[in-house]
């Protein structure tokens, strides 16, 4: 049986002993001066010799601290190559990091991700809905599902789906208040979204009805008893599943409830949509798992 003492007084000594400066030694080892001091007193004692001539200055090994030196840092180099060796040989399990917006990872993403885990349990996903866009080329994402109207420049895009916006409500609202043209849109709440001001002609209400006058001339230019407004498109689709209202909802986010029933379109026109572009750098590293995470979406859409 091996008699040794605490490995974490013989990594002071060889630290110390290389820098010969137990401050340094310290400062390489995250502890105090005081700490190094009292483990090599304690390596000292089970030795039964002095390792160190600490006066006078500067710090010096003995003949013990000599011969001990050279075979502990060799051990100490071998032990870190081996560890080292070992850890090379294991190849990290894939990733990806994949950042959209926050309507699309609830609405869409997420409800299939389980589909996902079990085809793909090898590969770790990390989600990011943000509304912000995300710098793929300083490395802040892997993949990006971009919400606009053309392909993302200099990265390699393609378009996923593209939506359609319709004015969309519960059925049971329209019980009491049928709505068979515009004008009887005036019966009811309209639910409003906020979209950047920099986008020219967002599916809104305000576009909604210059789209229906062009086809009807007689559509009024103002409709809608009272409005709810909401910065968050989220809140403006819970808000009309709960039946508080009418709002212009793209027909991919809330297509489970307009397949269930749950919710019904209400008017044409619709008004176009956006694309959903699967964007990545066209060298990434990880292009293998890019594509099965691409041609996965393809399964499921």
């Amino acid at each position: 049986m091996r008699k040794l003492p605490p490995l974490g007084t013989l990594r002071a000594f060889e630290a110390a002993a290389r820098h010969l400066s137990f401050k340094s030694a310290a400062d390489e080892l995250g502890v105090t001066p005081t700490a190094i001091s009292h483990q090599i007193l304690q390596l000292e004692e089970f030795c039964g010799r002095a390792l160190f001539r600490r006066r006078p200055r500067p710090l010096t090994l003995t003949e013990c601290g000599a011969q001990l030196f050279p075979v502990l840092k060799e051990g100490l180099d071998n032990f870190a190559a081996a560890i080292a060796s070992i850890a090379d040989d294991i190849e990290p399990p894939p990733s990806l990091r994949l950042t959209t917006t926050n309507a699309f990872a609830h609405r869409w993403l997420v409800p299939r991700l389980p589909l996902w885990r079990e085809a793909h349990p090898e590969v770790a996903l990390d989600v990011n809905g943000t509304d912000a866009v995300v710098n793929l080329q300083a490395g802040e994402a892997d993949i990006a599902i971009r919400y606009q109207r053309r392909p993302p420049a200099a990265l390699s895009s393609r378009e996923l789906f593209r939506d359609t916006f319709w004015p969309v409500c519960s059925p049971t609202l329209l019980v009491a208040a049928p709505v068979r043209c515009a004008g009887d849109l005036a019966r009811h709440t309209l639910i409003h979204m906020y979209w950047q001001p920099w986008e020219p002609s967002p599916p809104t209400w305000p576009f909604w009805l210059q789209a229906a006058r062009a086809l009807n001339p007689e559509t009024p230019a103002a409709i809608g008893r009272d409005a709810l407004s909401f910065r968050e498109e989220l809140h403006a689709i819970e808000a009309v599943i709960a039946g508080q209202g009418i709002a212009i909802l793209s027909d991919l986010l809330v297509g489970p409830e307009l397949a269930s029933g749950a919710l019904v379109r209400v008017l044409g026109p619709p008004l176009p949509g956006f694309g959903f572009y699967f964007t990545h750098l066209p060298d990434h590293p990880q292009l293998a798992v890019i594509e099965s995470f691409h041609a996965w979406i393809d399964s499921v859409a």
